[in-house]
């Protein structure tokens, strides 16, 4: 939730960690110290330095085309053992695809002080969609999503039950309540078999949802985070770099990048990492969950590593001021072209109509990611543009 703007301060960078680095995705990548097992790769600085990775930037949005063959990247990662013990770098600032904000941004943000929508923005507030349901049923077979809210799903993949980005609490620090409630009651939530985290922010880790939770649930963190969770008694926890990834009974769970950054005190500045993740069932059907992020090249890249990814939940809100939010927060347009990128099949807008983290109006987000697909020539019915408590099933 905590955001930054473009800046022309600098970005410190940290040392890059000896040991075990496994390949690596782009110049400049680095890894865990006294890591063991596998050959986990790990992410690049950030830097967009293939010119392939920016062309989708350009120009207007179009109809997709199939990523490039994946044959010219490295294989993927032989999955980590689960529940690792791991040595990090101290920071993660050499991620950053753009700096954090400095002092004359902060203050025309003082000055400017555009955080939350006027009257006018707000009152749709009572049309935000909420249709609360039934899960879909589930075995080995199916995959299944169900939006809880904001970036909270539960997906149903591989016979399995993972939950992303648990936030079941009305209120989180820093932000009004909620203004549509939690679409799926916590009593109705299967066993969870997985939890996947993509970083640190408030609306993305909620400590009093996490609580609600079996110490022994298998959780997925980036790199860095798992000390949050030992704090807190978890005991299958599992740290992943970029491009890694571990597996729950044959189901693949891959930690992609991402642009954005984490923070939750005044002294954690990007002291743990940040992403996605990339959801492979058994029978190979693929859901991407892209965290918190805004538009940049790794999208392409994880669809040149990924191919074939049956779904994507994007992102579309929390992005005005443009100038203070377009590093970090995907709009509406880019989402569309992010889902292409990816070469994602279908999309499933989230992280809107939950929480009041910006200043355009609630139902804004909605209205220009249905005109964005309509334009991109993209079938209306790969567009899940779902109720808080809304499910669709793949077929």
């Amino acid at each position: 939730m905590t955001q930054q703007p473009r800046s022309t301060t600098s970005t410190p960078t940290s040392a890059a960690p000896t040991g075990d680095t496994g390949h690596t995705e782009a110049a400049g990548a680095t890894g865990a110290t006294g890591a063991t097992g596998g050959t986990g790769g790990t992410g690049g600085t950030g830097e967009a330095a293939d010119t392939e990775d920016t062309e989708a930037s350009a120009g207007t949005v179009s109809a997709p085309s199939p990523p490039a063959a994946a044959s010219s990247y490295p294989p993927l990662a032989a999955p980590r053992p689960p529940a690792e013990r791991r040595v990090w770098p101290r920071t993660f600032h050499d991620r950053l695809t753009a700096p954090l904000p400095g002092l004359k941004a902060f203050a025309r943000f003082a000055r400017e002080g555009a955080v939350r929508p006027g009257p006018a923005g707000l009152a749709d507030i009572p049309r935000l969609p909420y249709a609360p349901a039934p899960l879909p049923r589930g075995d080995a077979r199916t995959v299944a999503v169900t939006w809880a809210g904001h970036a909270s799903w539960v997906v149903r993949i591989g016979g399995l039950t993972v939950l992303t980005d648990p936030v079941w609490s009305r209120r989180i620090l820093g932000t009004p309540a909620r203004v549509t409630p939690v679409g799926v009651a916590w009593s109705a939530l299967p066993r969870v078999d997985a939890v996947v985290i993509s970083h640190n922010h408030y609306d993305h880790l909620d400590a009093p949802t996490l609580r609600r939770l079996p110490r022994d649930t298998p959780v997925f963190v980036p790199a860095g985070l798992g000390h949050w969770f030992h704090r807190r008694r978890f005991t299958r926890v599992t740290e992943l770099d970029w491009w890694e990834a571990s597996e729950v009974n044959g189901t693949r769970l891959d930690f992609v990048p991402a642009h954005h950054w984490s923070k939750r005190s005044l002294t954690d500045t990007c002291r743990t990492l940040w992403g996605g993740w990339v959801l492979t069932a058994p029978d190979g059907r693929r859901v991407y969950f892209a965290g918190d992020t805004g538009y940049g090249h790794w999208f392409t890249r994880i669809g040149r590593r990924y191919p074939g990814i049956d779904l994507a939940l994007l992102p579309i809100g929390a992005y005005d001021p443009r100038w203070w939010l377009s590093d970090v927060h995907c709009d509406p347009e880019e989402a569309v072209r992010a889902a292409q990128d990816v070469g994602a099949r279908r999309m499933a807008p989230m992280h809107w109509g939950t929480f009041v983290l910006s200043a355009e109006p609630v139902l804004e987000p909605l209205t220009r990611v249905r005109a964005a697909w309509q334009r991109a020539g993209l079938p209306r019915e790969h567009l899940w543009d779902l109720p808080v408590g809304g499910s669709r099933v793949l077929d």
